[in-house]
């Protein structure tokens, strides 16, 4: 498949979305939206994903100059764009079966903060930063980042990064548990390629239930989601890779998952 805004590289089991506008920082048009979603939809033999941006950005936010019937900023326009292009991509993000690294290398404002954070592990270079602008221009956080937020640093900050609408250093970010891990800029790619090795050499189909574990128990209550593992140890333990698993442990050597 063929995309405008990002580029999408295979290196075996590891698939690399670059977000591939840099004269805009990667502002997020409602079609990259899009296009990040269809890659995500459409796995082929990726067992983990790379999120990242080309040039000295991550993604700048939503493009309030994309093309369109209406612009992205004002009442139903925005309403319309989030609908159609930005929330469906969160949703994706979130249900997708295969893990998702997001290697953030430079400003990860307002929806591009959002996806940023949206990967199960986020790496941030020193240099990058975590905005949610919103405030500013007069308008509410979106792309999820409202339910995101609190969970991963509770009200207070949430409510700082959201009603403040200041800068959160990676460091910073690292320190309040908002992302995986801070990491030098040169080292950036080296350690989100390394992560996503790691973890598309593990057990997939385990990886992809611990993902909807996650998800169904920051929405439900503890006995629902007692069941849901009982119900995701059951997918998980019929896989060739939790048979291979387990011989490997009773024959004392190192496992290697199929991803089936």
């Amino acid at each position: 498949m063929s995309y405008e805004y990002i580029k999408v590289e295979a290196d075996g089991p590891v698939t690399t979305i670059t977000l591939n506008r840099p004269e805009r920082l990667n502002a997020c048009a409602p079609a990259m939206a899009v296009e990040i979603r269809d890659a995500l939809v459409d796995t082929g033999d990726a067992r983990c994903f790379i999120i990242t941006g080309e040039g000295r950005a991550f993604c700048s936010g939503a493009d309030l100059a994309a093309r369109g019937d209406r612009p992205v900023t004002g009442g139903r326009g925005a309403y319309d764009s989030l609908g159609m292009s930005y929330n469906p991509l969160m949703v994706q993000m979130a249900e997708c079966k295969v893990p998702i690294v997001t290697a953030v290398n430079g400003p990860a404002a307002g929806v591009g903060c959002s996806i940023a954070l949206a990967s199960d592990f986020a790496i941030a270079g020193k240099s990058a930063y975590f905005l949610q602008a919103f405030v500013n221009i007069g308008l509410v956080p979106d792309g999820g980042a409202s339910w995101m937020l609190p969970r991963l640093v509770g009200k207070a900050r949430a409510t700082e990064m959201m009603m403040l609408g200041e800068k959160i250093g990676a460091d910073k970010a690292a320190d309040w548990g908002l992302i995986y891990k801070a990491v030098d800029d040169a080292a950036l790619m080296d350690e989100a390629r390394a992560l996503a090795s790691r973890l598309a050499n593990g057990p997939t189909l385990a990886l992809g239930q611990m993902r909807a574990n996650i998800q169904f128990a920051l929405q439900n209550n503890y006995a629902a989601s007692l069941h849901q593992e009982a119900l995701g140890q059951y997918r998980a333990g019929d896989s060739e890779d939790a048979r291979e698993g387990g011989a490997a442990f009773l024959m004392k050597r190192k496992a290697e998952f199929k991803g089936a």
